[in-house]
Formats: C-alpha cells, structure tokens, sequence
C-alpha cells in the first residue's frame, strides 16, 4: 500500500491537511492505522470529531499504537468517540480493502 486512496479535492483546506498528516506520521504502521481511518471518516467527521482526530495526530507514535492495541490503559482525555471509532475500524472483523 502506497498511501492514500481517497482524493482531497472535495475537502476543506482542515480537511486536507489533517488527511495527508494521517498519512505521514512516522512509522509505516501508525500511517497505515490512521491514513486508512481517515480515508474513511475524513469527509463525514463534524468539526468537534475533527477537534479529537486533530489530537490524536499529535500523540507519539509509540503511545497510541499502545491504546489501540490494548497494551496500555487510554488516557480519559484521549478516550473520546473519535478515538473508539479509530479502534473499532480496526478491529479484526472489520472489513479489509486489498
């Protein structure tokens, strides 16, 4: 996978630059992790979700693997619906675009 599949050109300038910074955070898996999220949610989160994405994307790359893996303990002002979302996109049941 290359990155992105989503175009930006329907998107606000928030919006872009919040995608592509889904995409480029450091290590191949948290840009996997993200990326693909934001791929999918990106057009349909409304400004206070965004907010919540906004600071995940600020989180090191090595704590919120942690809190998506459930191998630490979310911190409650990180552990927001956006964040759930973030996780359950990922879950193991979830559908998988090859």
């Amino acid at each position: 996978m290359t990155g992105t599949t989503r175009t930006s050109a329907d998107l606000d300038p928030r919006r872009r630059r919040t995608l592509y910074r889904s995409w480029h955070r450091g290590i191949r898996e948290m840009d996997l992790i993200m990326g693909r999220f934001a791929d999918a949610e990106i057009g349909t989160l409304t400004e206070d979700e965004l907010d919540d994405f906004e600071l995940l994307i600020e989180v090191p790359d090595r704590d919120l693997f942690r809190w998506i893996t459930d191998e630490a303990e979310t911190p409650s002002n990180y552990d927001t619906p956006v964040f759930r979302r973030l996780k359950a996109f990922h879950q193991n049941g979830a559908p998988v675009d090859l």
